[in-house]
This record gives structure tokens, C-alpha cells and sequence, in this order.
């Protein structure tokens, strides 16, 4: 039987799901916990770090240090290990280190509608409609995070996924049986199965053992002939070719060796006949120091840099020295909220455009936010791709104003 990998939306009823699945196989599951274990105690790495990497955290250093993608290579390596001992349940954000080539594994998206989300949450943990809106949002924030810088995509996307159980229609039980069937319908003989098992385990050791040779390198091996794909720029290709192709070759089980460039190989060759390129200085303001944490590392990956405070006190204080190109603002907030922070922030301080980014907002809110001068108005959880672009229009729009 395949080994199955689900992704799951909090208060998505998964957990009778998975249950009910591993009882019916003998299926043995792993969450993120128990793979998060199994790297600490193999390869003996911080529990800690890898925590915040899976939480989205970007290691201060890490354009040196290169920790985020040694912890990520050294997590695929766990989970190749996991996969070959038996048939497994991986459930949790590790399940999309999986490569969709492999065909013995299951992918499944656990998933109900927010409104019945939102209600799960309400009962369970005893809070408000707004209360279960703000906790939903920065558990999804996590999961959406890790996708899209995984995939480009959102963890929502059906794409990702061979099968999708919605929770709000269908029933733990008959879901289970859903996905009893769906494994069923793989038919992969034992031999068949273990050699695309050793395949990826040796590509996964063949990623690891590159680390160190350069970034941006990924490895698929198949019959032990290994194809390493390049996706970051490099000077002297040729040279860097013959020595990937070395180091590749040092490695138990790769037989052969071959390079090919990536999508993302010429993307950094850009060249400039003006202003060369400044990142956009934002000031993250809200009160949840979970969620600025968490988008504060999100955005550093995309070329912006980013600093946090964490009411609205702190914000106009930051914003006093002149160190603020664009501001995202929450509404609600102890102390001096964001409908003041924003007057202030348009009466004393024009140059910075103020994005408003908020889990409480209505259409009321947006039309006085807008009049009140907001650049933008955005709601929680917004999409990274477009609250980046959010924010790089706004930077552009201000640019002029700036030079004058």
C-alpha cells in the first residue's frame, strides 16, 4: 500500500480522519513533531531551530549561515528514511517536502469552509466570533507561508494534491473510506515500490552532501543516475558544473551524474540603466507578535526589509525618524489605534504610504481608511504574493515625492 502525506486546515476535523485511517491500514502516522525527532536524534540538530524554521522563521544570519536550507534538506532526509521503513501517515507541513514525482505517496488536503472553521474554533476553545478569526488567521498564516515559499502556491491550492476531502460535507468516517479507496486504486508491486524509495532517499543524501557545494542545487535520481538542477546564478558555470558533477558522484548510490539549469538560474541576471534597486523599508504594526514575527521573516525573502512595533505608540515613534518607507497597519490595537496612528501618520509624515491590514474590518472601515488617505486596504490573511506587491506599489508610488 502507498504511504499517504496530508496537509490539514486547523479545525478541519482531521484528526477522526486520520485516526480512523491508520486504525483501518495499520498505518503508522507521523506529525511534524515526530519528524522534527527523528532529524534531532539522527543528525543532531537544535529542536529549537527546526521549530522555527516550520514556524517560518528565517534564521537572522541566514544569507551566511544557510541554516533554513540545511534544516530543510535535513528534515526531507528524515522523512525519506521514515518512508522507507513501512507504510506511514506523514501529516503536517512536512508532508510537502514529498516530491509530487513520487508516485508511491498519497497527497491529501483535509480542508472545511472558513464559516465552519470559525465555528469549530468557537466551541472548542470557548472564544468569539473575533477571537477564532484572529486565531484561524495565524495558524493559516504559518501553512500558507510554508507553501507558497515551498511551491509558489497557496496550501490551498488543489493542485497540490492527488485528493481533497472537504470536512463540511462529507463525514470522518466516510472520508476515511475515501481515502482507504484512493490508496487502494495505486497498484505498485513491493520491488517496484522500494527502489523509488531508495531513489529518493539517495537524492535526499545527494541534496544534503551539496549543501555546502552551493545553494540553489536540487537532485532527483532515478536507477541510480542523478540529474542536479541549478536554480541560482553562478560564475563560472562550467567549472561549478564539473564540481557539482564530483561531489555528486562521492555519494553511496549515485551511479551517474548530469546538471541542468532551472527556471531560476537567470533570474538575478538583471541589468540596470537607472537607479539601481533599494529595498523598501516597512514598518509591520500590529499587536500580535506572533503574526509580525512570522510576516517580518516572510518578507525579508522577498527583498524587502522590515521592522516591527508592536502598538501604535511605537510605530509614530519609529516613524518620527524618518526611517519608514511604506507602513502596514492593523486597526485594532491597544492604546493609540490605527484610525490615529494613520491621521498622524498622513498630517505629519506624507512620505510614508500606510497600507491598512486588518482581521476586524468592515466596508464601513475600508471607506474611511481609504478617505483618510490609506494607500491600500487589505484583510487578513492576505495573500504574501499580493500584500508584496501591495506594498512595492506603494514604495513606487512614493518614490517621486521622495527625490523631490
Amino acid at each position: 500500500m502507498p504511504s499517504l502525506a496530508i496537509t490539514h486546515g486547523v479545525y478541519s476535523q482531521a484528526e477522526p480522519v486520520v485516526s480512523a485511517v491508520a486504525r483501518e491500514t495499520g498505518m503508522k502516522v507521523f506529525t511534524d513533531e515526530d519528524v522534527i525527532a527523528f532529524a534531532v536524534d539522527q543528525q543532531h540538530l537544535k529542536s529549537g531551530s527546526l521549530h522555527r524554521i516550520f514556524n517560518g522563521h528565517t534564521p537572522a544570519f541566514n544569507s551566511f549561515t544557510h541554516e533554513r536550507e540545511k534544516s530543510l534538506a535535513a528534515i526531507k532526509l528524515t522523512l525519506s528514511r521514515i518512508l522507507l521503513t513501512e507504510d506511514v501517515i506523514i501529516k503536517g507541513l512536512s508532508a510537502h517536502l514529498i516530491p509530487a514525482s513520487l508516485s508511491v505517496v498519497l497527497r491529501c488536503l483535509i480542508i472545511a469552509d472558513r464559516k465552519n472553521r470559525i465555528h469549530t474554533a468557537m466551541q472548542r476553545q470557548n472564544q468569539t466570533d473575533t477571537q477564532a478569526k484572529n486565531a484561524l488567521n495565524r495558524l493559516d498564516e504559518v501553512t500558507l507561508g510554508w507553501c507558497h515559499d515551498l511551491h509558489g502556491k497557496s496550501a490551498w491550492d488543489t493542485s497540490l494534491y492527488d485528493l481533497v476531502i472537504p470536512t463540511h460535507k462529507i463525514e470522518p468516517q466516510k472520508a476515511a473510506e475515501l481515502i482507504q479507496k484512493s490508496l487502494s486504486h495505486i497498484a505498485l508491486d513491493p520491488s517496484q515500490t522500494k527502489a523509488l524509495l531508495t531513489d529518493f532517499h539517495t537524492a535526499c543524501r545527494l541534496e544534503m552532501a551539496l549543501i555546502e557545494t552551493g545553494q540553489g542545487l536540487s537532485a532527483d535520481v532515478k536507477k541510480g543516475h542523478a540529474v542536479i538542477t541549478l536554480n541560482k546564478n553562478v560564475l563560472m558555470l562550467s567549472r561549478f558544473k564539473e564540481k557539482v558533477i564530483n561531489e555528486a558522484l562521492k555519494v553511496d548510490g549515485v551511479k551517474s551524474a548530469e546538471t541542468r539549469i532551472g527556471k531560476g538560474f537567470y533570474k538575478a541576471n538583471v541589468m540596470y540603466d537607472f537607479d539601481p534597486p533599494v529595498s523598501p523599508r516597512v514598518l509591520l504594526v500590529d499587536d500580535e507578535k506572533e503574526f509580525t514575527q512570522t510576516l517580518s521573516d516572510r518578507l525579508r525573502l522577498r527583498d524587502l526589509t522590515p521592522t516591527v512595533a508592536h502598538g501604535g505608540e511605537e510605530a509614530l515613534s519609529i516613524a518620527e525618524k524618518g526611517e519608514t518607507d511604506v507602513m502596514v497597519l492593523d486597526l485594532k490595537m491597544p492604546g493609540v489605534n490605527g484610525y490615529e496612528v494613520l491621521k498622524k501618520v498622513r498630517e505629519e509624515k506624507p512620505n510614508i504610504e500606510v497600507i491598512i491590514l486588518t482581521g476586524h474590518g468592515s466596508e464601513e472601515d475600508k471607506k474611511r481608511c481609504l478617505s483618510m488617505g490609506a494607500f491600500a486596504y487589505l484583510q487578513k490573511p492576505a495573500d504574501i504574493d499580493l500584500l508584496t506587491e501591495t506594498m512595492k506599489a506603494a514604495y513606487e508610488a512614493n518614490r517621486p515625492r521622495k527625490k523631490a
